[in-house]
Protein backbone atom coordinates (compact mmCIF):
# COMPACT_ATOMS: atom_id res chain seq x y z
CA UNK A 1 0.00 0.00 0.00
CA UNK A 2 1.21 3.41 -0.90
CA UNK A 3 1.48 6.02 1.35
CA UNK A 4 -0.24 9.46 1.14
CA UNK A 5 1.77 12.57 -0.50
CA UNK A 6 2.15 15.28 0.55
CA UNK A 7 2.90 18.43 -2.06
CA UNK A 8 2.85 15.81 -4.48
CA UNK A 9 5.64 13.64 -3.27
CA UNK A 10 5.60 10.47 -1.93
CA UNK A 11 6.90 10.22 1.80
CA UNK A 12 8.08 6.93 3.81
CA UNK A 13 6.10 5.19 6.31
CA UNK A 14 9.01 6.18 8.97
CA UNK A 15 8.80 10.20 7.66
CA UNK A 16 4.87 9.88 8.42
CA UNK A 17 5.48 8.45 11.80
CA UNK A 18 7.62 11.20 12.61
CA UNK A 19 5.63 13.94 11.60
CA UNK A 20 3.41 15.71 14.42
CA UNK A 21 0.01 14.40 12.70
CA UNK A 22 1.47 11.13 13.98
CA UNK A 23 1.73 11.17 17.22
CA UNK A 24 -0.03 14.57 18.52
CA UNK A 25 -3.06 12.79 19.38
CA UNK A 26 -1.72 9.87 21.82
CA UNK A 27 -1.57 10.53 25.29
CA UNK A 28 -1.04 7.31 27.87
CA UNK A 29 -1.49 7.60 31.97
CA UNK A 30 2.28 8.07 33.60
CA UNK A 31 3.92 4.86 34.54
CA UNK A 32 1.56 2.92 31.80
CA UNK A 33 3.62 1.57 28.74
CA UNK A 34 2.36 -0.15 25.70
CA UNK A 35 5.80 -2.46 25.19
CA UNK A 36 3.89 -4.91 27.27
CA UNK A 37 0.65 -5.15 24.87
CA UNK A 38 -0.09 -7.91 22.54
CA UNK A 39 0.96 -5.47 19.68
CA UNK A 40 4.83 -5.19 20.79
CA UNK A 41 7.83 -6.89 19.24
CA UNK A 42 8.39 -9.50 22.11
CA UNK A 43 4.19 -9.87 22.45
CA UNK A 44 3.67 -10.51 19.07
CA UNK A 45 6.84 -12.90 18.79
CA UNK A 46 4.95 -15.21 21.26
CA UNK A 47 2.46 -15.56 18.68
CA UNK A 48 2.15 -19.24 16.82
CA UNK A 49 1.56 -19.37 13.51
CA UNK A 50 0.07 -23.25 13.88
CA UNK A 51 -2.69 -21.51 15.55
CA UNK A 52 -5.73 -19.14 15.12
CA UNK A 53 -7.38 -18.46 18.12
CA UNK A 54 -11.11 -18.34 17.68
CA UNK A 55 -14.62 -17.49 19.69
CA UNK A 56 -18.05 -20.05 18.88
CA UNK A 57 -20.76 -18.37 19.58
CA UNK A 58 -24.04 -20.14 21.01
CA UNK A 59 -27.34 -18.16 20.53
CA UNK A 60 -29.30 -20.05 22.41
CA UNK A 61 -27.63 -19.64 25.08
CA UNK A 62 -26.86 -16.09 25.08
CA UNK A 63 -29.15 -15.25 28.16
CA UNK A 64 -31.10 -11.30 26.86
CA UNK A 65 -30.77 -9.98 30.32
CA UNK A 66 -27.48 -11.38 31.15
CA UNK A 67 -24.68 -9.12 30.32
CA UNK A 68 -21.55 -10.80 31.97
CA UNK A 69 -19.52 -10.91 29.33
CA UNK A 70 -19.44 -7.26 28.89
CA UNK A 71 -19.00 -6.17 32.57
CA UNK A 72 -16.15 -8.98 32.66
CA UNK A 73 -14.64 -7.40 29.59
CA UNK A 74 -14.58 -3.72 30.97
CA UNK A 75 -12.83 -4.92 34.10
CA UNK A 76 -10.13 -7.02 32.77
CA UNK A 77 -9.42 -4.25 30.31
CA UNK A 78 -10.08 -0.73 31.81
CA UNK A 79 -12.87 0.67 29.62
CA UNK A 80 -16.61 1.53 30.90
CA UNK A 81 -19.75 2.08 28.97
CA UNK A 82 -21.03 5.64 30.73
CA UNK A 83 -24.40 5.25 28.44
CA UNK A 84 -22.83 7.37 25.36
CA UNK A 85 -22.54 4.88 22.52
CA UNK A 86 -21.56 8.10 20.06
CA UNK A 87 -18.38 8.46 21.89
CA UNK A 88 -17.79 5.57 24.43
CA UNK A 89 -15.69 2.39 23.67
CA UNK A 90 -17.71 -1.10 23.25
CA UNK A 91 -15.14 -3.71 22.87
CA UNK A 92 -17.84 -5.67 23.33
CA UNK A 93 -21.69 -4.98 23.77
CA UNK A 94 -25.11 -7.26 23.27
CA UNK A 95 -27.06 -6.87 20.34
CA UNK A 96 -30.86 -7.89 19.38
CA UNK A 97 -31.50 -9.64 16.19
CA UNK A 98 -35.22 -10.19 15.18
CA UNK A 99 -36.72 -12.35 12.73
CA UNK A 100 -39.13 -9.59 10.26
CA UNK A 101 -41.13 -12.48 9.14
CA UNK A 102 -41.51 -14.64 12.32
CA UNK A 103 -40.85 -11.98 15.45
CA UNK A 104 -38.20 -14.62 16.88
CA UNK A 105 -35.35 -12.21 18.14
CA UNK A 106 -32.04 -13.22 19.11
CA UNK A 107 -29.70 -11.80 21.20
CA UNK A 108 -25.59 -12.48 21.21
CA UNK A 109 -22.68 -10.54 21.85
CA UNK A 110 -20.89 -8.96 19.55
CA UNK A 111 -16.84 -8.18 18.99
CA UNK A 112 -14.24 -7.42 16.91
CA UNK A 113 -14.31 -10.71 14.54
CA UNK A 114 -10.93 -10.82 14.17
CA UNK A 115 -11.06 -11.51 10.56
CA UNK A 116 -8.76 -13.57 8.29
CA UNK A 117 -8.77 -11.06 5.77
CA UNK A 118 -9.59 -7.71 8.31
CA UNK A 119 -10.34 -4.82 6.22
CA UNK A 120 -9.20 -2.46 9.19
CA UNK A 121 -5.59 -3.48 8.06
CA UNK A 122 -6.43 -2.76 4.53
CA UNK A 123 -6.85 1.04 5.08
CA UNK A 124 -4.57 1.68 8.10
CA UNK A 125 -2.10 4.07 6.27
CA UNK A 126 0.32 3.80 9.38
CA UNK A 127 0.52 0.19 9.81
CA UNK A 128 -1.23 0.43 13.51
CA UNK A 129 -4.11 -2.05 12.34
CA UNK A 130 -2.48 -5.46 12.24
CA UNK A 131 -3.27 -9.18 12.21
CA UNK A 132 -0.91 -11.38 14.45
CA UNK A 133 0.04 -14.86 12.93
CA UNK A 134 -2.27 -16.48 15.57
CA UNK A 135 -5.38 -14.48 14.27
CA UNK A 136 -5.81 -12.40 16.77
CA UNK A 137 -6.24 -8.53 14.77
CA UNK A 138 -5.14 -5.75 17.32
CA UNK A 139 -4.04 -1.88 17.41
CA UNK A 140 -0.41 -0.89 18.08
CA UNK A 141 -1.50 2.31 19.48
CA UNK A 142 2.74 3.48 19.26
CA UNK A 143 1.34 3.84 15.41
CA UNK A 144 -2.01 4.56 15.58
CA UNK A 145 -2.71 8.34 14.46
CA UNK A 146 -6.54 8.39 15.26
CA UNK A 147 -7.84 8.52 11.20
CA UNK A 148 -10.81 6.32 12.06
CA UNK A 149 -10.12 5.09 8.23
CA UNK A 150 -10.41 1.43 10.34
CA UNK A 151 -13.43 2.29 12.13
CA UNK A 152 -15.12 3.21 8.67
CA UNK A 153 -13.85 0.06 7.41
CA UNK A 154 -15.09 -2.34 9.77
CA UNK A 155 -18.88 -4.17 8.66
CA UNK A 156 -19.12 -4.83 12.28
CA UNK A 157 -18.86 -1.15 14.37
CA UNK A 158 -16.67 -3.63 16.55
CA UNK A 159 -13.90 -0.93 16.97
CA UNK A 160 -13.92 2.39 19.25
CA UNK A 161 -12.37 5.89 19.19
CA UNK A 162 -10.99 7.05 22.55
CA UNK A 163 -12.31 10.48 23.13
CA UNK A 164 -11.12 11.17 26.81
CA UNK A 165 -8.19 11.47 28.84
CA UNK A 166 -7.55 7.49 30.07
CA UNK A 167 -8.01 6.95 33.83
CA UNK A 168 -7.07 3.80 36.20
CA UNK A 169 -4.91 2.04 33.08
CA UNK A 170 -4.20 -1.69 33.22
CA UNK A 171 -0.95 -2.44 32.48
CA UNK A 172 -1.90 -5.58 30.22
CA UNK A 173 -4.56 -3.61 28.16
CA UNK A 174 -2.70 -0.29 27.57
CA UNK A 175 -4.78 2.44 26.07
CA UNK A 176 -4.51 5.79 24.71
CA UNK A 177 -6.73 9.19 24.18
CA UNK A 178 -6.99 9.62 20.63
CA UNK A 179 -6.67 6.48 19.15
CA UNK A 180 -8.75 3.56 18.38
CA UNK A 181 -9.57 0.31 19.79
CA UNK A 182 -11.37 -2.65 19.94
CA UNK A 183 -12.04 -6.32 21.36
CA UNK A 184 -8.26 -8.17 21.90
CA UNK A 185 -8.80 -11.68 22.34
CA UNK A 186 -7.80 -11.00 25.93
CA UNK A 187 -4.15 -11.19 24.05
CA UNK A 188 -2.61 -10.92 27.21
CA UNK A 189 -4.70 -14.04 28.60
CA UNK A 190 -4.12 -15.99 25.68
CA UNK A 191 -0.09 -15.56 25.34
CA UNK A 192 0.01 -16.84 28.70
CA UNK A 193 -2.18 -20.11 28.33
CA UNK A 194 -5.90 -18.40 29.75
CA UNK A 195 -8.92 -17.92 28.14
CA UNK A 196 -10.56 -14.34 27.45
CA UNK A 197 -12.73 -12.89 30.27
CA UNK A 198 -16.00 -12.68 28.29
CA UNK A 199 -15.69 -16.82 28.06
CA UNK A 200 -14.67 -17.28 31.51
CA UNK A 201 -17.73 -14.48 33.06
CA UNK A 202 -20.34 -16.60 30.67
CA UNK A 203 -19.27 -19.94 31.58
CA UNK A 204 -19.38 -18.62 35.68
CA UNK A 205 -23.00 -16.95 34.94
CA UNK A 206 -23.89 -20.61 33.93
CA UNK A 207 -24.85 -20.18 30.30
CA UNK A 208 -21.34 -21.61 28.52
CA UNK A 209 -22.88 -19.53 25.23
CA UNK A 210 -19.08 -18.54 24.19
CA UNK A 211 -16.38 -21.43 23.95
CA UNK A 212 -12.65 -20.15 22.69
CA UNK A 213 -9.77 -22.31 20.93
CA UNK A 214 -7.74 -22.72 18.52
CA UNK A 215 -9.61 -23.14 14.95
CA UNK A 216 -6.57 -25.37 13.74
CA UNK A 217 -6.89 -27.94 15.92
CA UNK A 218 -9.23 -30.28 15.00
CA UNK A 219 -9.40 -32.13 18.31
CA UNK A 220 -10.20 -28.60 20.30
CA UNK A 221 -13.65 -28.39 21.27
CA UNK A 222 -14.28 -25.59 19.39
CA UNK A 223 -12.96 -27.53 15.90
CA UNK A 224 -15.73 -30.64 16.89
CA UNK A 225 -18.24 -28.54 17.59
CA UNK A 226 -17.85 -26.57 14.32
CA UNK A 227 -17.74 -30.26 12.87
CA UNK A 228 -21.07 -31.32 14.22
CA UNK A 229 -23.09 -28.56 14.53
CA UNK A 230 -24.11 -25.51 11.47
CA UNK A 231 -22.62 -22.51 12.42
CA UNK A 232 -22.60 -18.87 10.47
CA UNK A 233 -19.94 -16.28 10.15
CA UNK A 234 -21.23 -12.82 9.86
CA UNK A 235 -21.69 -11.09 6.49
CA UNK A 236 -20.39 -14.01 4.92
CA UNK A 237 -20.84 -11.73 1.19
CA UNK A 238 -17.36 -10.14 2.31
CA UNK A 239 -15.43 -13.69 2.53
CA UNK A 240 -13.74 -11.95 5.43
CA UNK A 241 -13.06 -15.76 7.09
CA UNK A 242 -13.90 -14.41 10.52
CA UNK A 243 -12.71 -16.46 13.65
CA UNK A 244 -15.96 -15.40 15.62
CA UNK A 245 -18.42 -18.18 14.73
CA UNK A 246 -22.41 -18.05 15.63
CA UNK A 247 -24.92 -21.03 15.94
CA UNK A 248 -28.25 -20.97 16.51
CA UNK A 249 -28.78 -17.41 14.99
Amino acid sequence: MKMPKLNGAEISRRDFLRSGSAVATLTLAPGVTLMAFGGSDAAAGTADAGKRWGLLIDANKCDKDCSACVTACSTENGWKDNGRPETDAQWIRKITLKNTETGRETTMPMMCQHCEEPPCVDVCPTGASFKRVDGIVLVDKHTCIGCRYCMMACPFKARSFVHEPVINQKSDAPRGQGTVESCTLCVHRVDKGGTPACVEACADAGFEAIIFGDLKDPESEISKRLATYSSAALRPDLDLNPGVRYTNL
